[in-house]
């Protein structure tokens, strides 16, 4: 007869630490990716835009760890592979949409950067 483990399995706990540890990537990219886009066109001034950045990154953080979380909870209890895809490519969106979005604003004029996208943007990203 087989016996049933006394405590039952904790299904957030890992879904937790798996979205504190893609959340923390996705925030240290973005606001790293941003600060260096506002750095390139000249978009401020920089104690300002430090600031910004250090209040931003908490809320990137959580906002990328959610998804994560419910990702791994959902969809990867039955597939882990699946959960892990979607996981990767909502990183790469939002890590795409942080930096076009809050790194080049469309109505600071920037003469350094044409159409307000940096020199190092890749020429295959649309921005």
């Amino acid at each position: 007869m087989a016996t049933e483990p006394s405590v039952p399995p904790r299904r957030w706990s890992g879904a937790i630490g798996l979205g504190v540890v893609f959340g923390g990537l996705i925030a240290l990219v973005s606001t790293v990716a941003i600060g260096n886009a506002w750095a390139a066109c000249d978009v401020g001034n920089g104690p300002a835009d430090g600031m910004t950045l250090l209040l931003l990154g908490p809320l990137v953080w959580v906002a990328a760890a959610v998804p994560w979380a419910l990702l791994r909870v959902t969809l990867g209890r039955r597939h882990r592979g699946a959960a892990l895809v979607v996981g990767l490519v909502f990183t790469l969106w939002f890590t795409w949409f942080l930096v076009t979005w809050l790194g080049m604003p469309d109505s600071y004029p920037a003469p350094s950067c044409p159409g307000n996208v940096p020199p190092w943007w890749p020429g295959f990203i649309p921005a």
